[in-house]
């Protein structure tokens, strides 16, 4: 019989029960550096791509020009699907390798060679028929296939010291 797994540092089953210091509770925190508009908005996103990306591990960064929680089939970033992505100037959701999905309705922004993103105004947009579709697509290209059952931990990945504002002037 081998030794238990090892968790992560700052990793945390969510259906453990809350502790002062959890995970949860950082993240809470994270988000409330932001405008209460915004609040409302990452938090909406984040509910509903928990609803979509069922057994992913989402693995947070604080850093310094943007917060960001990514959502991966395993712990390893390189793996992540889509995220969410917010600055004192908005909201946005990005797909990790968006440069190559089929983007019909012109909807992803960006010119890189590998990401693209979405801003959004609102949860509903990811309910929005073409995004949904970009959304499928990222998934069903993805190298490493969502575990689909289960719940995946919520991981802090990295939070920088110093950071850029979270609310607007």
């Amino acid at each position: 019989m081998g030794a238990a797994p090892r968790r992560r540092e700052g990793a945390v089953s969510r259906s453990r029960a809350a502790a002062p210091n959890d995970a949860e509770t950082r993240l809470d925190g994270f988000i409330a550096k932001f405008s209460p508009e915004h609040q409302r908005v990452i938090r909406a996103v984040r509910k509903a791509l928990q609803r979509r990306f069922r057994g992913a591990h989402e693995l947070v960064y604080d850093n310094y020009n943007f917060f960001v929680i990514g959502y991966s089939p395993t712990e390893r970033p390189s793996d992540a699907i889509v995220s969410i992505a917010a600055a004192a100037n908005g909201v946005g959701m990005c797909f990790i390798h968006g440069a190559k999905l089929p983007d019909p309705h012109r909807l992803l922004q960006g010119s890189g060679k590998q990401t693209r993103f979405l801003r959004l105004e609102s949860a509903a947009a990811l309910a929005q028929p073409a995004v949904e579709t970009l959304i499928a697509e990222a998934i069903a290209r993805s190298k490493t296939p969502l575990p689909g059952t289960g719940r995946g931990q919520l991981v802090i990945r990295s939070v920088s010291a110093k950071q850029r504002p979270r609310r607007s002037s």
